[in-house]
């Protein structure tokens, strides 16, 4: 599409800026600021949304520990809200690990792996096992101790892990309530992690030094750039529900056997990356272990194999969800897609056994499709067989068409002239005596497309839905989550 801005291109030079006004180059935003004073819009609450929209990736923070540290008490006083499941026993975090956060005026992603320690392996590889995978995804690490138990030898354990690693580290001395615990803490200057931070999370004592300090050795955005910026190969998540042929078609694609492949479900553990040649271009295929049952119901190393999947899609540029095309689709199924949009990532989807459907087989698919997957009916879709390596040549084309459209970018004067028409034709419906218009707006980001429209009412879900639909069909978005926030103008600014 010839209005898409590549990665690498104008948006490159104006990095500097990305920071303040998203994907808006100086002169853009100049001229968007003006349309909103225009319209009596605080301009620092616009600023703020296209702040708040046009960020990339966030940096990762990871917490980890030995179990019954304060791991989740300290992540939802560092999010500010009871979000992570909290138990006076070991191990009943469960499901969702990531959470994001703001602290002095900095958003960060935070990642609780309060639960990833129960498993059969016995606990002391358990912890080391959820402590390397956390410290793998994350910028940075709060390391948290009990400083009334002291360091154990576990927690000298996740020391050496966190050494390896070479992230940068915040030791979190827990549980000191009061003048009299500080002594505690300072014994944990012998873990050689710097200045051990002591802390209260059960309270709130002493957590603001100890984000201050997070701040300090947080990066700005991960460090893993995306894309062709670094000139590194694009990288694809393969994932899907167990035995569902995902090593298959990564051996099929690659041209020999990489992968183990075993009819055993659930015999791929940990991603496996490769870098393939495909269509004339190197690629990094994050193979992934298949994601079973919903997580809290899982033990030990499918509990893993989620959160590996989990980590491998927020490493990934484009997620290719392969469904078996002889089975019904499952929850399961739809709960992976979900995973994929959510984490904001381009998605193909690709259905695998492709050559084994009969005629009555592919009617019913098509049915369910509609309406079981009805919410990604932008995904592009390849039919495939990762047995017999038919259709193999279609997957290329259609992750390029999923990334193009992740990178889209429409600029702010060609949208405004869109959003008037489409007001004009189709106005929103009138509520209270009352009838909203969306005023104007604004692409801030992309990767995937983030836009933020300016309203001088309340927007309704079905309108937002209708908006994003006549968004794809004009200019395109194959394959790509769009995100769209809406700011209501409030009274009190009003200058007409």
């Amino acid at each position: 599409m010839n209005d898409h801005i590549e990665p690498g291109g104008s948006d490159a030079h104006d990095a500097a800026h990305e920071h303040d006004h998203g994907a808006l180059g100086d002169a853009e935003f100049a001229e968007f600021m003006e349309l909103a004073a225009e319209e009596g819009f605080d301009l620092e609450d616009v600023e703020g949304a296209i702040e708040a929209a046009g960020h990339g990736p966030l940096p990762v923070l990871a917490v980890v520990g030995r179990p019954n540290v304060g791991k989740s008490t300290l992540v939802n006083r560092i999010i500010g809200r009871r979000e992570a499941v909290v138990e006076d026993k070991p191990g009943v975090t469960r499901d969702r690990v990531t959470y994001e956060a703001e602290w002095a005026g900095r958003r960060f992603k935070v990642v609780d792996t309060g639960g990833w320690e129960q498993d059969v392996l016995g606990i002391d590889a358990s912890v080391a096992a959820q402590a390397e995978y956390a410290i793998d995804a994350a910028d940075a690490v709060v390391f948290v101790v009990d400083a009334k138990v002291g360091a154990t030898d576990t927690d000298e354990a996740v020391v050496r892990l966190l050494r390896k690693a070479g992230k940068p580290v915040v030791l979190c001395a827990n549980k000191v309530d009061g003048p009299s615990g500080e002594a505690d803490a300072a014994y944990l200057w012998s873990l050689g992690l710097g200045e051990p931070y002591p802390v209260s999370a059960l309270h709130g004592r002493g957590t603001g030094d100890m984000l201050d300090q997070v701040l300090e050795v947080l990066p700005e955005a991960p460090a893993q750039t995306f894309g062709t910026a670094v000139g590194g190969p694009r990288r694809v998540a393969l994932i899907g529900r167990p035995n569902v042929g995902k090593s298959s078609l990564l051996n099929k694609v690659a041209g020999e056997e990489r992968v183990v492949v075993n009819e055993l479900a659930g015999t791929t553990r940990d991603p496996v990356d490769e870098m393939i040649e495909l269509g004339g271009k190197t690629w990094k295929f994050v193979d992934t272990a298949g994601i079973r049952k919903r997580v809290h119901l899982q033990q030990g190393a499918d509990y893993y194999a989620s959160l590996r999947t989990a980590a491998a899609v927020e490493k990934a540029e484009v997620a290719v969800v392969l469904i078996d095309a002889a089975e019904s689709i499952s929850v399961q199924d739809q709960r992976i897609v979900t995973m994929a949009v959510e984490a904001g990532r381009a998605l193909v989807l690709a259905f695998n056994k492709w050559d084994t459907l009969d005629e009555e087989r592919r009617y019913y698919l098509e049915r369910e499709i509609e309406t079981e997957l009805g919410q990604v009916a932008w995904a592009p879709r390849v039919n495939v067989s990762a047995r017999t390596g038919r259709h193999m040549e279609k997957l290329v084309p259609a992750i390029e068409t999923a990334l193009a459209g992740w990178e889209t970018r429409v600029p702010t004067g060609r949208l405004n002239a869109f959003l008037g028409e489409l007001v004009a034709a189709h106005p929103h419906p009138v509520r209270g005596g009352k009838q909203p218009r969306i005023l104007f707006g604004t692409q801030a980001g992309t990767r995937p497309p983030r836009f933020v429209l300016f309203a001088s009412g309340f927007i309704e879900a079905g309108y937002r839905r209708f908006i994003e639909r006549r968004l794809r069909e004009e200019f395109g978005f194959e394959g790509t989550p769009i995100h769209i926030s809406v700011r209501v103008r409030e009274k009190r600014g009003r200058k007409k």
